[in-house]
């Protein structure tokens, strides 16, 4: 995926364009996006000569827009925005958060609406593209009038001030990586600040990552699901497509496709009707249903399936947006002044999915605890032990793991979009907090994945020890593989800390997956 490059019109971004560029593809810009882009660049230039009122460029910011600023002042105006938001205090993005933050930038800007200088945004799309990533403080932004602080961070690295991760290496002074790179600090005119500072870019570029994680993990839970029920003899009666068909929520009729290809059981194959008993009492060996953590899989599933496709949706159309402010439409001549930089419908879709995100972890917990619980794991050895049950615990410790993870994950489940704190001397009187929701959405994710990681494992380790071939799916046999070639069987107590992170990074990657996992795309 690396390997090849993303090219933009500037008007198809996708959240999958956001993950490859974040895992280290180049990013281009089509000639009908630059030329977008320098007409959008002409006409603020005509503006600025026409002596126009336009907000940021012949005005101070926020509160203080009541100050006119002649164009003598035109270039300090623009380096004074940067330096006066560049406040951001914390750890830093990561690497990956901080290529999504630009790539997200660039969509916005490739839109030709926003006025910005042609070579600035080149520059920004240079040093992306060189991995030459800006120190972004993770906190600081209040998600309203964009994500200000994150952005400013990243317009000042391009300016020479600040710090620069070059490649794997350490921060560095920007202004010494620029000149490895053979740039010259950026000097911002006109637009060209307010353009790169002034929009939703970090919490969109978050929160396309996570809207690919959580589709990944989605995916995941469906595959784990269904070894669950292969080890547990569950009965798939409840998989079958015709509850689908009577409540046809789009992701819950999409679950049922996937549990069927997955478990590779056909329709009619999913019933067990049986007869009634002529003794009125006489009690059966089983019930004849399972429990909810099966036989409501797919309105769990589906229901978060949902949640992650309302959230592609919302994400996808803040990718390909225009998102500061003045804007300088093509359609009209005149900067008009409004709110598009306003983060509420990313804040609140990133809420909603850690919603979803904390459901797929309640699943797999419980999921988990029926494996480890002897009196619920149909005969299975209590904790998945492989040998002398009572000298060897097995998956007692990776259960406690995943209770504390869940736990963890709870006490993080306020949302963000709700915590409005008015700011700016009171200009900005109410915001959105979108970027404190994605970013927290963002690690709910990598809990998650410990999660199932370690449901993963004790899948595996019950098939195994079913012993049952006949019971096993292609899907699971090839997740079993797959689990096996990063952790061996469990047949006596190990330390289990390596084998749960190395499966829960793996299960991260888009690259890693099983084969049999990717049926599941023919069914969406």
């Amino acid at each position: 995926m690396t390997g090849e490059g993303v090219r933009w019109s500037g008007q198809d971004t996708t959240t999958d364009d956001v993950e490859c560029i974040t895992l280290g593809a180049d990013l281009s810009l089509d000639e009908t996006a630059w030329e977008r882009i320098r007409e959008s660049h002409n006409r603020l230039t005509r503006y600025q000569g026409e002596q126009r009122l336009i907000y940021g460029v012949t005005t101070g910011y926020g509160p203080l827009a009541n100050t006119i600023v002649g164009s003598d002042h035109s270039e300090a105006l623009q380096r004074n925005l940067v330096a006066h938001l560049s406040a951001g205090v914390g750890d830093p993005l990561s690497r990956e958060q901080t290529r999504a933050t630009m790539a997200a930038r660039v969509s916005a800007l490739s839109r030709g609406a926003s006025g910005i200088a042609p070579a600035a945004l080149n520059q920004l799309l240079t040093c992306l593209n060189a991995n030459a990533l800006p120190v972004v403080p993770a906190m600081g932004t209040v998600g309203a009038s964009g994500d200000l602080t994150p952005l400013a961070h990243i317009a000042g690295a391009l300016m020479g001030k600040g710090w620069i991760r070059h490649g794997d290496g350490d921060p560095e002074p920007a202004a010494a990586v620029l000149e490895r790179l053979g740039l010259a600090p950026l000097e911002p005119g006109g637009k060209d600040a307010i353009a790169l500072v002034n929009g939703t870019s970090a919490m969109t570029g978050i929160a396309a990552l996570n809207d690919r994680l959580a589709d990944r993990a989605l995916r995941w839970s469906t595959l784990i699901t269904v070894a669950h029920a292969q080890a547990l003899r569950g009965r798939r009666e409840a998989w079958h497509s015709a509850f689908g068909n009577l409540r046809p929520h789009p992701g819950q009729q999409k679950l049922h496709r996937w549990l069927g290809i997955l478990d590779e059981a056909p329709p009619d194959a999913m019933t067990d009707e049986g007869q009634v008993a002529t003794d009125a009492l006489q009690q059966l060996s089983a019930p004849i249903q399972d429990p909810y953590s099966l036989r409501c899989a797919p309105q769990l599933l589906g229901a978060v399936a949902d949640q992650v496709d309302w959230h592609t949706q919302i994400v996808t159309t803040e990718l390909n947006s225009v998102t500061d402010n003045p804007i300088l439409p093509e359609t009209l001549d005149q900067a008009l002044h409004g709110g598009n930089f306003y983060g509420q419908h990313v804040a609140l879709a990133s809420d909603a999915l850690a919603n979803a995100v904390i459901t797929l972890a309640v699943h797999a917990e419980r999921r988990i605890a029926r494996l480890a619980n002897p009196r619920l794991n149909q005969d299975l050895p209590a904790f998945l032990t492989g040998s002398e049950t009572g000298l060897h615990s097995g998956f007692m410790g990776a259960q406690v793991t995943a209770s504390a993870l869940l736990a963890e994950m709870r006490t993080q489940a306020t949302p963000a979009s709700i915590q409005s704190i008015p700011t700016n001397g009171d200009n900005q009187d109410v915001v959105t907090m979108g970027t404190i929701g994605a970013r927290r959405t963002h690690h709910l994710l990598a809990l998650l994945y410990r999660i199932l990681a370690i449901d993963a494992l004790m899948a595996v380790q019950a098939l195994e020890l079913r012993a049952e071939p006949h019971l096993r799916s292609e899907a699971t046999a090839q997740m079993m593989a797959w689990v096996r070639a990063r952790s061996p069987s469990l047949t006596s107590d190990r330390a289990l800390s390596e084998d749960i992170e190395k499966t829960a990074e793996a299960m991260r990657s888009p690259w890693m997956v099983p084969a049999d996992l990717e049926l599941s795309h023919q069914a969406d």
